[in-house]
């Protein structure tokens, strides 16, 4: 039987996190929305031309490489964020004209994992994936769960806000402490992305899409799903 939290009856859909994941209706597309950094430091580096593979970020990523996998079998699975949220709507609009029919997209935030080993809301990722719905709305895609809806009028009330509201956030605070995961980044030859340009709303027309274990550009008809 259907859950009553599996959001099946919409055709963009959104959850947190792993549990989130399995929670919601499998879905044709899987958006992983890991702003500081996962989303943010891959997207700049397949703009700058090189392919990130997955094995390498689950070194440095414990929450959005973690779900790229996870979700990877069975989806399409792109990587977005604040810097390329029209782009990753306009790659959903194109996966779903080469399919010529309707196209469920799954949104998933990914959140922080704490020391239990849940999920830490993060405000980061509730407005880069509120950009990505907005964004899909404003394409004529429409059709969301009321958990999609509301993170995309909240971005656009806080859209003048972004820089301010990631910089104070408790996962900036974080990083400008000092987290084991940076160094594991630039380890694998990574440069992290900066809390001020992962606020920078649409500065990329570059999706990852990852294919046989490789974050890479995604392509119009690149996609076959």
């Amino acid at each position: 039987m259907p859950s009553p939290f599996d959001q099946s009856t919409y055709q963009v859909r959104l959850d947190w996190g792993a549990a989130g994941l399995d929670r919601l209706a499998p879905a044709d597309i899987v958006v992983v929305v890991d702003v500081l950094r996962f989303s943010s430091t891959v997207t700049d580096a397949v703009a700058s031309g090189n392919e990130v593979a997955l094995a390498d970020s689950l070194t440095w990523s414990r929450n959005g490489a973690a779900l790229a996998a996870a979700a990877a079998p069975t989806a399409t699975v792109l990587l977005g964020g604040l810097r390329n949220a029209s782009a990753v709507a306009r790659a959903i609009q194109a996966v779903q004209e080469e399919r010529q029919a309707r196209t469920s997209v799954a949104i998933i935030a990914a959140g922080e994992t704490d020391a239990a080993g849940g999920v830490r809301f993060a405000v980061e990722d509730q407005l880069g994936a509120g950009a990505i719905v907005a964004a899909l709305t404003d394409l004529g895609i429409d059709h969301t769960a009321p958990d999609a809806a509301v993170a995309a009028e909240g971005f656009r009330a806080l859209r003048r806000a972004l820089r301010h509201l990631l910089s104070a956030s408790g996962s900036a605070r974080e990083i400008d402490a000092g987290v084991e995961a940076t160094t594991r980044m630039e380890a694998s030859g990574l440069e992290p992305t900066t809390t001020k340009d992962a606020a920078e709303l649409d500065a990329l027309d570059v999706v990852p899409v990852l294919r046989e274990g490789v974050f890479t550009r995604f392509e119009r008809r690149a996609v076959d799903r």
